[in-house]
């Protein structure tokens, strides 16, 4: 079977939604995944096992009160989000990736307005954003923009955490 990586949207960030990565690793055991392994602080959690968005989200919620979202993906499909990286070339420490639940309709992709953003740039490619912050992720309104403008929440991680990942979830 697989391995699949839980993306929290929301946790411990800004000091808000605190949850121990310890506390996540247990709550995943108990709904009868294997070979659990979190990274960094901000809920990421490689695992084994049938995953369920609803299941996990409910889980958080019911055990920490805390109200979030988790989107999923396979390992390999986090090597796909690597291997078609469309800012080839830029400093890995400017690029980020959003993990969107679902694709956005191609019509809300084609109405984007990426001018207003420059030198930022960004590419919508199925559930996934690419983003090109070469000043940062901290006072950026891109992703925002894109939130509303796509009409669904992505969370978002550096190229180096969605790398990291990719390389657990690979074992």
């Amino acid at each position: 079977m697989p391995r699949h990586v839980a993306l929290f949207r929301g946790i411990n960030v800004g000091g808000r939604n605190r949850l121990a990565m310890a506390d996540l690793r247990q709550l995943f055991e108990s709904l009868g995944h294997t070979e659990v392994v979190t990274l960094i602080q901000s809920g990421n959690v490689v695992f084994g096992g049938r995953p369920s968005a609803g299941r996990i989200d409910a889980a958080v919620a019911a055990r920490f009160g805390i109200e979030t979202f988790v989107v999923l993906r396979r390992g390999d499909e986090l090597a796909r989000v690597l291997e078609a990286n469309p800012f080839d070339g830029a400093d890995p420490s400017k690029l980020h990736v959003g993990f969107l639940p679902a694709a956005p309709s191609a019509r809300a992709v084609a109405v984007l307005e990426p001018d207003p953003f420059l030198p930022e740039a960004f590419a919508v490619c199925g559930r996934e954003v690419y983003l090109h912050l070469p000043h940062g992720m901290a006072r950026t309104r891109l992703p925002a923009y894109l939130d509303r403008r796509l009409g669904a929440r992505a969370t978002i991680r550096n190229w180096n955490t969605v790398t990291k990942l990719a390389e657990v979830a690979a074992d």
